[in-house]
């Protein structure tokens, strides 16, 4: 029997500890169920019958993403950045209640963005979450360290690329944001309650 044991586990198929991905490309779902992301910005998505996306969650260092934990279909992950994930397997991921409480909230947010009716109030409610998740404090307000393109934004909600520019562009004139290539900087809160819609 010990002889039979050593040659069964060799034949096992051995997921490497941790996997790079590049901006832009998508994270296999065949084989692997969950992963669990140890540096970079991935977002999970639908797309409807007409073919436009739905972004079902942004997810960042620590966050665990995965088929198993999705029951939407179809389902795909997108990696914003260049990512480092490692495989897991849904019997050896036992989760923190932090953790699944986190991602309902996160859940409800963005359900809550998506449901105002004009899209300044949908893309302030969003740059003010991202600047929470993936910003860090600068002189004059938080910037977004995340290199989102309009047309990013624009799926994530619901609207056009044109729209977001344009929105951008106004939130620029108005000192809500300074914009430079590639980099958004929500400027100090005060400026943002005083936004009138």
């Amino acid at each position: 029997m010990q002889s039979i044991l050593p040659s069964v586990v060799s034949r096992l198929p051995v997921q490497p500890a941790t996997r790079t991905f590049k901006r832009r490309s998508t994270i296999p779902l065949q084989q692997i169920a969950l992963w669990r992301i140890e540096s970079g910005v991935v977002r999970t998505l639908s797309w409807l019958e007409d073919g436009s996306t739905v972004t079902l969650s942004l997810c960042g260092a620590g966050d665990v993403v995965g088929k198993f934990l999705c029951a939407i279909d179809p389902y795909q992950i997108e990696c914003l950045t260049d990512v480092e994930v490692t495989p897991l397997s849904p019997n050896e991921w036992h989760p923190d209640p932090a953790f699944l409480l986190e991602r309902v909230q996160q859940a409800e947010e963005f359900m809550l963005i998506r449901s105002h009716r004009r899209v300044e109030e949908m893309l302030l409610k969003l740059l003010t979450w991202l600047s929470k998740k993936f910003g860090r404090e600068v002189q004059h307000g938080h910037l977004i360290e995340l290199r989102l393109t309009h047309q990013d934004l624009a799926e994530m909600l619901g609207t056009t690329r044109v729209t977001i520019t344009r929105v951008l562009k106004q939130f620029e004139q108005q000192g809500i944001v300074q914009r430079l290539p590639n980099q958004v900087t929500l400027l100090q809160p005060e400026a943002i309650w005083h936004y009138e819609i």
